[in-house]
């Protein structure tokens, strides 16, 4: 029996209610997350995931709202799209032009991103020197956009992004835009490429130190695909290969990674801090972070 079984939170008519608005939602591990977290600190809170896609989004936030709850994580595919429902923006979603976490102060709900910070925090935890390296980064959405942005802050020189061609390549033509022009005190250069150029993108991988999939590509139910799967020569001893995908644990990119003797990181870390982070927003309190890694994750971090 797990230590936060044996005294289990109990709800009643004071309980803080906190949530996920996400779709698909059923392999988040959040909810277990926080509220083994809010057991073990004796917090008289309840974390509960909503199934909310881009068409019940406003609604589903002036809900929240009105319904006075501490706040509510937001995860794919509503990130940027919650934008335009909040009141205000902290400054690490107001850079990244996405939340993942919004706090209710009072009946004004301010949006922060916390997703950055608990990529970079995944990768210290597993020994991965940033300053002055190149980052080759797959993706230009709400989990791409701080990773981005976060990167640059934490000491990289240089980031070349890819993404499709469509929609997607707009936002990181836009995300590049921003590093080298808002953000150009910080000396990075940004490079932006369509996915479909697989000469380029072998080009940049082979000139890069870390290569990170910030897509869904590799979540179920499409776990049997990879950004690599063109190009899977690319992959080196040398290389650092991250994923924000943590279920399946192992994507098909990491198990592609592990076989050319790459380090392979999941995207486990990057959601326990992250994690963390929101906890301390909603609550004022740190979470119990290593009783959680404990309880929840075991070994698999």
């Amino acid at each position: 029996m797990n230590n936060y079984d044996k005294n289990l939170a109990k709800i009643d008519a004071k309980t803080t209610l906190v949530g996920l608005l996400a779709t698909p939602i059923g392999h988040s591990v959040s909810p277990q997350m926080h509220n083994v977290g809010y057991t073990i600190s004796g917090l008289n809170y309840a974390y509960l995931a909503f199934e909310v896609g881009p068409e019940k989004l406003k609604e589903t936030v002036e809900g929240m709202k009105t319904m006075g709850v501490a706040g509510f994580n937001v995860s794919m595919p509503n990130k940027i799209d919650v934008i335009q429902y909040l009141d205000e923006l902290d400054d690490t979603a107001k850079f990244s032009r996405a939340s993942n976490t919004v706090v209710n102060k009072n009946g004004k709900l301010v949006g922060y991103n916390t997703d950055g910070l608990g990529y970079v925090k995944n990768l210290e935890e597993h020994g991965v020197e940033l300053n002055g390296k190149k980052v080759t980064l797959v993706g230009s959405g709400g989990a791409a956009t701080p990773i981005a942005i976060q990167l640059v802050q934490s000491g990289i020189k240089e980031i070349s992004i890819f993404a499709r061609n469509d929609k997607f390549f707009s936002k990181a033509e836009e995300n590049a835009a921003y590093i080298n022009n808002e953000m150009k005190h910080f000396g990075v250069k940004a490079n932006v490429f369509p996915l479909e150029d697989k000469e380029a993108f072998r080009k940049e991988i082979a000139e890069s130190a870390i290569l990170a999939n910030a897509t869904s590509l590799g979540m179920k139910p499409l776990d049997e695909l990879s950004i690599v799967d063109d190009t899977e020569d690319v992959l080196r001893k040398d290389l650092v290969v991250t994923d924000v995908v943590y279920n399946p644990r192992k994507t098909k990119l990491l198990k592609q990674a592990e076989a050319a003797g790459a380090k392979a990181i999941n995207g486990l870390g990057m959601v326990l801090w992250q994690g963390a982070l929101a906890y301390k927003l909603f609550t004022g309190e740190d979470m119990p972070i290593a009783e959680v890694k404990e309880s929840v994750f075991g070994t698999e971090i």
